[in-house]
């Protein structure tokens, strides 16, 4: 069952995209639905993209929900670590 529930969010930052140009991002939209591309039922879909840009300027990423809940550990364990001053 899908739930269709799509959040956005701003970002800031740089992905790598198709052909291996930096591109830069500014928005993030995150769902859980079928892959497109994983082998899964289904995924945590997140979609880094430039929309001022066009269609092509997106990075996606398709991950099972143990492996979203990791990389969710992940990302709060590197920045535990980050001295104050660097994450603002």
């Amino acid at each position: 069952m899908c739930t269709y529930t799509t959040i956005q969010t701003a970002v800031d930052g740089s992905a790598k995209g198709a052909g291996g140009a930096w591109l830069h991002v500014d928005q993030a939209t995150v769902y859980f639905d079928h892959p497109v591309h994983a082998s899964a039922e289904h995924t945590l879909n997140i979609d880094l993209a430039d929309p001022a840009k066009g269609p092509s300027a997106r990075v996606a990423i398709e991950l099972t929900a143990a492996s979203a809940r990791a990389l969710v550990q992940a990302i709060n364990d590197a920045l535990a670590v980050v001295p104050e001053g660097l994450t603002v």
